[in-house]
């Protein structure tokens, strides 16, 4: 039996009054990428601050009180923490990127962005992987770029799964218990010193929140915690774990980060002009979000969504239908009738919110379609990412091009400064200044790469490889040591790995997908890669499979058998419960970072941009960021954007590039050695990458991005409507009778004064006639769609010129303009009739258009 407490009281450690900035420090994220604070705590007790998993509270809470003792009369460590407390503040209150590029507009606008993991350090372990730890860098830029911000998600009280192999090789999950009181949070109380608590309404019963929030930078993170006493013993493990349980659990999840996020906003006076939601899983929040402005406002419904799109912005990491959240009517009935109820909106009128098609009731309920309903800004992760998004919901924009669909692309990036290794940042300190830590999205301030001389970085490529073939032992070793393995398994570890060869990194979720196992296609090409005489190479693999992915876990122990069994020992490594830390390592020792998903499914990936300002390379396939970021001179591309509908033979074709590039072009690169035993040729790729490629996937270029096309524009929206709800009301009237009446719009006939040969220049008069029915000239937008003509006759890339209203005369209207040959070839042209209103977006919010006959 274990006794339950009756009483409860925090207990924590009560610094020296010298040594108060310590606790300061430890309670901002901010240390997490401002290398002289944490090196400050390391310094204090190397080992104590590994123990803690780089958790400086826990850390702080474990020091002895003679070490402390002797901090508090240390006249050196004073100034140092002193520096890095001040270092703090002046960057809390330091000038920043948002106020000087929109200045006035701070006071006017809030985004509340919302996921359902965060990354912010292994310390807090409320991450899976990539969305996780791009939700933390968002947040981590947001803070440098000054842009007003917060953020919502779940504290899970044992977070994701810890990884352990079995003595076969399959993956195996177990899960800690944390104790938030020993991290870097801090409760939410109210003016009674108690903790807020919030409420969510379920079937038969209300779920209480507790709120915890962690400060990252000048960001605050919002954290909703179900384990409290008020609730039922299942309540209290909603945000147990990380993805974990089934159908029903996901579901409760989602309604307590959106319906509960949106709650605790406003129990906290956090009124948000914009609404993020980075993936679906956050949904409910528009549901939730309408209700709380229709009781503000008085109004309905109808009118409370038509405000309420103008200010949310969805981006969508998945790159295939089966990859988004689905609930069955009965289920959402279950635990949405409630919430659906109080919006006043019948449930069958709902539910057509999450259909791909709406009238199609045998669809299941789609989170992302629901997010995409109500929002007028949509966004996928990379270029192609957000072509292959189009093309997935073209059905809904049936009268529209496939590229007109309203979904654009903000590719990812990464926060450099979380990432980048010590040795590579003081040299790049040395040559470059600070401009790169100050603003990593600037061109410019990374110019200076071409001027570090070839030795200087290749010795800290050398040392940086070093420092991970030495972080691989010890890992390795105290896997040994958990497993009680003999002594004699111990003599093995200074034999794997060598500092001196090609090093190639692998590490990402281990879904099906991304293929962890192509390069076990031909085993004993692989081994002669692995063990060539002169030219080896070694690769670093890391990554968990979702618990309920047995295909996942069966590559991870193929792959972990052919390292045992099949002579991959010295030169293949499978490092277990891959985390934030391990990444970190990965990505600033490797000297090649590997990704082979199956193109187009993986979304964006920001793995392969982490080695980037580390001075490593990438070769992968051209799918997610690399099909944008990718040329000669940065890298190799595994085959090319052609794909083989067989995908055996696809993966084949992909295994046999991949080893031709590793034999005749990677390693022989990486080995030659003329000039003073450096591999020039080399280090001019690793330059031309770091300098063309780190300020482009960076995340003070991508939040800048989502600030200046998203955050600023939605949030101008919201306020005009939300301001005026005559505006709202006009808008939704207008969309209803275009609805109505648009089936009596016809394009009658168009005629041009264009030659069958044209001159380059030449300019061409374009007439339209159309007959509007009962609409007007400026309810319309009448254009001539230009561009090549392509084997089956459809335009390509077209370019839309507006035709202006000339005259009416009875139910016709002329439109006319002026089309440009400003390109050579054989070209052609068409004309379309689209709605248009000033507070209405087209075509998220209406999807109709009449082109001419063809």
């Amino acid at each position: 039996m274990k006794p339950k407490f009756s009483h409860a009281f925090e207990v924590v450690r009560d610094l020296p009054e010298a040594l108060r900035p310590l606790m300061k420090l430890a309670m901002n994220f901010h240390w997490s990428w401002h290398s002289p604070t944490r090196d400050l705590f390391q310094s204090i007790d190397k080992d104590l601050w590994a123990e803690s998993n780089s958790n400086p509270v826990a850390f702080l809470q474990g020091l002895d009180a003679g070490k402390l003792q002797r901090l508090q009369t240390d006249s050196a460590f004073l100034g140092r923490m002193n520096g890095c407390a001040q270092a703090l503040d002046d960057y809390l209150t330091g000038a920043n990127w948002f106020d000087a590029e929109f200045p006035g507009m701070r006071d006017s606008m809030m985004v509340a962005y919302f996921c359902a993991e965060f990354g912010l350090t292994e310390g807090l372990p409320i991450y899976s992987g990539g969305l996780g730890v791009l939700a933390g860098d968002h947040l981590k830029a947001a803070s440098d770029l000054g842009v007003p911000l917060v953020a919502v998600g779940l504290l899970y009280n044992r977070g994701y799964f810890r990884q352990r192999l079995d003595a076969s090789g399959w993956q195996q999950e177990v899960y800690p218990q944390y104790d938030f009181y020993e991290m870097p949070l801090a409760l939410i109380r109210g003016e009674d010193d108690q903790p807020i608590r919030i409420e969510v309404e379920f079937p038969d019963r209300v779920v209480t929140c507790q709120v915890w929030r962690a400060d990252v930078g000048r960001v605050k993170l919002y954290l909703l915690d179900s384990n409290v006493l008020e609730n039922a013993p299942a309540d209290q493990t909603i945000t147990d774990t990380l993805y974990g349980g089934d159908e029903e659990m996901r579901i409760r999840q989602e309604m307590i980060l959106g319906i509960g996020g949106m709650l605790a906003l406003k129990k906290m006076g956090i009124n948000p002009t914009v609404c993020h939601m980075n993936e679906g899983h956050a949904a409910f929040l528009s549901i939730e979000r309408i209700r709380q402005f229709m009781e503000s406002n008085g109004c309905d419904f109808r009118t409370a969504r038509q405000v309420i799109v103008n200010g949310n912005v969805f981006t969508t990491h998945t790159p295939v239908p089966a990859g988004f959240d689905l609930f069955t009517p009965e289920l959402l009935q279950k635990y949405m009738g409630k919430a659906v109820l109080a919006t006043g909106l019948g449930f069958n009128d709902f539910l057509r919110l999450g259909r791909m098609d709406p009238d199609d009731t045998t669809q299941n309920f789609n989170m992302a379609v629901l997010a995409m309903e109500n929002a007028n800004h949509v966004n996928g992760v990379a270029k192609l990412h957000a072509a292959v998004t189009r093309e997935m919901f073209s059905s809904r924009w049936p009268s529209y091009p496939v590229d007109e669909v309203p979904v654009d692309a903000v590719t990812n990036g990464i926060h450099t400064n979380t990432w980048i290794g010590r040795r590579m940042s003081r040299l790049l300190d040395e040559h470059l200044g600070d401009g790169w830590r100050k603003a990593s999205h600037d061109p410019e301030n990374w110019k200076g790469v071409y001027n570090i001389p070839d030795n200087e970085l290749w010795m800290a490529i050398e040392d940086s490889r070093g420092e991970l073939v030495r972080f691989i032992r010890r890992r390795l070793q105290a896997d040994l040591e958990r497993r009680n393995m003999a002594r004699p398994e111990f003599g093995m570890i200074n034999g794997i790995f060598d500092p001196r060869v090609l090093t190639i990194g692998f590490a990402r979720r281990f879904a099906t997908y991304k293929r962890g196992s192509l390069m076990l296609t031909d085993r004993g090409r692989l081994l002669s890669l692995l063990n060539h005489s002169e030219r080896p190479i070694q690769i670093v693999i890391a990554g968990k499979a979702h618990p309920r992915d047995d295909g996942g876990k069966k590559i991870i122990q193929d792959l972990v058998s052919f390292i045992n069994n099949e002579g991959g020992r010295s030169r293949m490594v499978f490092l277990e419960d891959y985390d934030m830390e391990v990444a970190r390592r990965l990505v600033q020792g490797v000297d090649l970072w590997l990704n082979n998903p199956r193109r187009p499914m993986e979304a964006s990936g920001t793995s392969g941009m982490k080695v980037v300002p580390n001075g490593g390379l990438n070769v992968s396939v051209l799918d997610g960021w690399w099909d944008e970021g990718y040329s000669p001179e940065v890298g190799w591309a595994i085959g090319d954007r052609d794909q083989n509908p067989d995908n055996g033979h696809q993966d084949w074709l992909d295994s046999q590039a991949l080893y031709n590039l590793l034999e005749r072009e990677i390693a022989p690169k990486f080995y030659h050695r003329v000039d003073n035993g450096l591999p020039t040729q080399w280090l001019q790729m690793v330059k031309h990458s770091m300098a063309r490629l780190a300020p482009q996937f960076s995340t003070a270029r991508m939040v800048g991005d989502y600030t200046r096309n998203h955050y600023v524009p939605a949030s101008a929206a919201f306020g005009r409507m939300s301001g005026d709800l005559s505006m709202a009301r006009g808008a939704m009237e207008w969309r209803k009778r275009i609805r109505d009446q648009w089936a009596g719009v016809v394009v009658l006939h168009v005629w041009d004064d264009a030659k069958r040969i044209n001159s380059l220049g030449k300019e061409i008069t374009v007439k339209a006639e159309v007959r509007l029915g009962a609409l007007t000239h400026g309810e319309v937008r009448v254009e001539a769609a230009v561009g090549r003509i392509g084997p089956n006759r459809e335009i390509t890339s077209p370019v839309y010129v507006q035709l202006n209203h000339e005259k009416t005369e009875g139910e016709v209207s002329t439109f006319g303009g002026i089309v440009v040959c400003d390109r050579g070839g054989y070209q052609g042209y068409t004309v379309r009739v689209v709605p248009s209103h000033p507070d209405v977006v087209i075509p998220s919010e209406l999807n109709e258009a009449t082109w001419e006959p063809a």
